[in-house]
């Protein structure tokens, strides 16, 4: 136990002060003797021994009734480990420009607020702690931290499975693991929202796997270097009302949302996604995830590949920037797409190009798949524009034909020549009007033979030609005469047969164009 005769000068100011939650302010004023980063030359009339602060939080000195205690210190060198694990703190904690010689472990506390702002830290661990408030370490600067017993893993800034009743703050500030993690905060519960903004800087993969955050605002930030996996953020399977990755965003690696659950909206506005350096990974990885809003409307393209597979969401806004080489869309749903024009977001039907640029957007994707084609055209009917719907169908099956065995092949080269897969009845309109004065040329300049002589009607060339070309029915030419000429014979034969498919393209096409969508 410390004895108030073993107590520094600023130390003994410290304790006078904690029962009144006084600030303590140890800075000379001269911004050149207060640069933190110079913090480990300060000397004994700004250094306090970490022991010193846990015997106070610990309740060594305790608080008159009538007061709020609260530990504030500013200005001053941390000598020691400030070790409050498992501890139960009933007063906040608040450190301003401080310089801290060990990391600081809250594992599994319980505390009020806790605020290191401006401060230089060699590690914060607060895995497990809940936290009665915010955490906030604005414009701080923390660094990998040693290997403890609770956390193998090396990461600057610890918050896995932490309760943080109100938000978490890291604008401004930098965190340090170039060969771990900046955060870890796997299964993290943050009832306010979580800031990342202003300037801040991430050196390591920053990791919120099944966090339940209300809000997530990484505006102005920089994902710097990636995890060893090539990950700068994954926030796979989170719960969030909002994620903001807009204003200046940059990640130089993957950014993996797989699974994540959004209320509201995912933003993108602006941002820039580069991907791993090396190339061998995702730009942006979203399978699974859901969202109302999906806006990646970027500052470029992205350098790596952008995942969609199994994602849905209502809205989606692109721009020119948003698809890069390859994306992978099998399994996207999404209910509208808007693009920017003049300013505004205006649902991407009945433009220029529509229909070819949206081609070449699922012309992105590796292999075949049907779903992306059919998803665009149900798109494009429930927006009233069947004719655009059918243009991607007919691509979906050129797409689907390419896949095929050559047989198979000619035959849908075949299909999609005559009648366009059924997709273009007017194609089958035109070549039943050739073949009908093909056929009525031809029969016209050949006598045929009646089947039974002196009966049936007269010969007519064109009724006889309509009469091989429409499948069902008959009007009483063919049944009266044949043919000797072996010409004519196979030209008749080639009439039923097309006259088959020609048919049923056209009705096909009738009965789409007369049914309700």
């Amino acid at each position: 136990m410390l004895s108030y005769d073993e107590l520094t000068p600023p130390e003994r100011e410290l304790w006078d002060a904690f029962p009144e939650g006084r600030r303590v302010d140890l800075r000379s004023g001269v911004a050149e003797d207060d640069r933190v980063a110079g913090g480990g030359q300060w000397g004994p009339g700004r250094t306090v021994r970490a022991e010193v602060i846990v015997a106070l939080l610990l309740g060594a000195h305790s608080v008159q009734p009538g007061a709020v205690g609260a530990l504030t210190l500013a200005g001053a060198r941390i000598s020691g480990r400030i070790n409050l694990a498992g501890a139960r703190i009933d007063h906040s904690l608040w450190f301003e420009d401080c310089w801290f010689e060990q990391d600081v472990s809250l594992f599994g506390a319980e505390t009020r607020s806790v605020a290191i702002t401006g401060s230089l830290v060699p590690g914060l661990e607060a895995g497990s702690a809940r936290i009665e408030g915010r955490l906030d370490l604005l414009r701080s600067t923390v660094e990998t931290g040693p290997v403890s017993a609770f956390h193998r893993e090396i990461s600057a800034l610890s918050l896995t499975h932490a309760h943080v009743t109100g938000g978490v703050i890291l604008n401004g500030a930098e965190l340090r693991a170039p060969e771990g993690w900046a955060l870890a905060g796997g299964g993290l519960v943050c009832e306010g929202g979580f800031f990342c903004g202003g300037g801040f800087v991430a050196h390591g993969e920053v990791r919120l796997p099944g966090a339940q955050l209300g809000a997530l605002f990484m505006r102005r930030t920089r994902l710097e270097t990636p995890g060893p996996n090539g990950v700068a953020l994954s926030l796979d399977n989170a719960v969030a009302s909002t994620l903001d990755f807009s204003r200046e965003f940059t990640a130089n690696g993957t950014v993996r949302l797989r699974g994540t659950r959004v209320s509201d909206n995912v933003a993108f506005e602006g941002a820039v996604l580069n991907g791993p350096a090396d190339g061998d990974g995702p730009a942006l990885l979203c399978m699974l995830m859901q969202a109302v809003d999906f806006d990646l409307t970027l500052a470029r393209p992205p350098s790596g590949t952008v995942d969609l597979r199994g994602a849905q969401v209502s809205y989606l806004h692109d721009n020119e920037h948003s698809w890069p080489t390859t994306v992978e869309l099998d399994g996207f749903v999404y209910g509208s797409i808007k693009v920017a024009v003049a300013g505004e977001r205006r649902e991407a039907v009945g433009w220029p190009d529509s229909v070819a640029n949206r081609l070449r957007w699922i012309r992105r994707s590796p292999g075949y798949s049907p779903q992306p084609y059919e998803q665009l055209a149900s798109w494009y009917r429930k927006a009233g524009h069947d004719d655009d719907a059918r243009r991607v169908l007919l691509a979906k099956q050129r797409h689907r034909r390419r896949t095929l065995r050559p047989a198979a092949r000619a035959w849908g080269q075949l299909l999609d020549a005559t009648v366009g897969y059924g997709y273009r009845p007017w194609l089958a309109g035109v070549w039943l009007l050739m073949l009908t004065l093909l056929g009525t040329v031809t029969f016209g300049a050949h006598s045929p033979t009646r089947v039974q002589a002196g009966e049936g009607p007269h010969f007519q060339p064109l009724v006889y030609t309509l009469d091989l070309l429409i499948p069902i029915g008959g009007l009483g030419q063919r049944t009266a005469w044949y043919w000797t000429s072996g010409t004519c014979q196979w030209l008749a034969y080639l009439l039923i047969a097309f006259g088959w498919v020609l048919t049923t393209a056209v009705i096909a096409g009738v009965s789409r164009a007369l049914q309700k969508n």
